[in-house]
């Protein structure tokens, strides 16, 4: 019994919506100080939005925590009407967060203890560092429904018009492009070219490796009595249908109901949160490699749910 409390306590405590967002603030702060140490005194450019912001701060000498925070506003406005106000409020609290880091680090003498390197093999560990610490920041976001901004949004905003659109190749066209520019930005040289690739490589890696090589989407199988009152919700909440069948549990010889889903992974936590507010209800998920077929979203009409056609 009370280990079935701390249980109970540990998980409601980290849903707490204080703990996300303070969460969400921490990690921004560590975002820009990762940027600050490894990433700007050794001459290379990260992936991604981060990626042009640093090339455009070394080229014309402008401060990356307003470029950030530039890029990011139009994004974000249009991110809160059209994806989800929650995921928006939260990406902005973390650009926010992260700009004004990037400001105030600088002011407090961040230069003192940066990781300035002088060698090649230097540069490089500065390069594995960054994409090692965004990596897992980057996922701390997304478990918290959030992102670091930039190319994230975007791909969220695809995949929720167009969710069979591979935005893989949308992320890949927009590092090449970093990946180029930083060869005529950093004078023509090849170094920086080739730490930006480390960095990518090792972030990617990173990320991958703790959502256990996810690629596309993520099948849930939720076994429940109240396939109803879940189907509904998953319909309103998350515009997500899912398919119903009768099983029966051999232990207890009930009969109960199976819910599959597929849902992104960007939609995890929110997909967890709804499970669990349903008693005699588990549920397990693995990764889907690829999905191909007719997508088609669910308009106002559809979002309810016929409860007699599940019995």
């Amino acid at each position: 019994m009370p280990k079935t409390a701390n249980v109970s306590f540990y998980r409601r405590f980290m849903r707490a919506v204080p703990l996300q967002y303070g969460a969400v603030i921490l990690f921004a702060v560590i975002y820009a100080a990762v940027n600050e140490i490894f990433v700007f005194p050794n001459q290379f450019a990260p992936a991604g939005v981060m990626g042009l912001a640093t090339l455009v701060q070394e080229r014309f000498q402008l401060n990356v925590g307003y470029l950030f925070l530039l890029v990011n506003l139009p994004l974000l406005a249009i991110a809160f009407f059209v994806i989800q106000q929650k995921f928006a409020i939260r990406t902005l609290l973390f650009v926010l967060s992260s700009s004004a880091s990037f400001l105030m680090l600088r002011a407090f003498g961040i230069e003192k203890i940066v990781f300035q390197a002088t060698d090649t093999g230097g540069r490089l560990l500065a390069a594995i560092a960054a994409g090692f610490f965004n990596g897992l920041i980057y996922i701390v976001l997304v478990w918290n429904n959030a992102c670091t901004g930039g190319t994230d949004i975007v791909a969220a905003l695809i995949n929720h018009k167009r969710p069979e659109i591979n935005v893989v190749w949308l992320i890949f066209g927009l590092n090449a492009v970093v990946v180029v520019l930083s060869f005529f930005v950093y004078k023509n040289s090849y170094q920086p070219v080739l730490l930006c690739i480390a960095y990518i490589f090792v972030f990617s890696r990173v990320s991958d490796a703790v959502f256990k090589n996810s690629r596309s989407a993520i099948k849930f199988e939720v076994v429940t009595t109240h396939p109803d009152e879940i189907a509904q919700e998953l319909f309103a909440t998350m515009r997500h249908g899912c398919t119903a069948m009768q099983v029966r549990g051999e232990y207890t010889h009930t009969d109960r109901f199976m819910l599959i889903c597929v849902i992104n992974r960007r939609e995890i936590a929110d997909f967890e949160r709804i499970i669990c507010k349903y008693e005699g209800t588990f549920a397990y998920f693995s990764g889907v490699s690829r999905i191909f077929g007719s997508f088609n979203r669910f308009g106002k009409g559809l979002q309810k749910v016929d409860a007699g056609k599940m019995k």
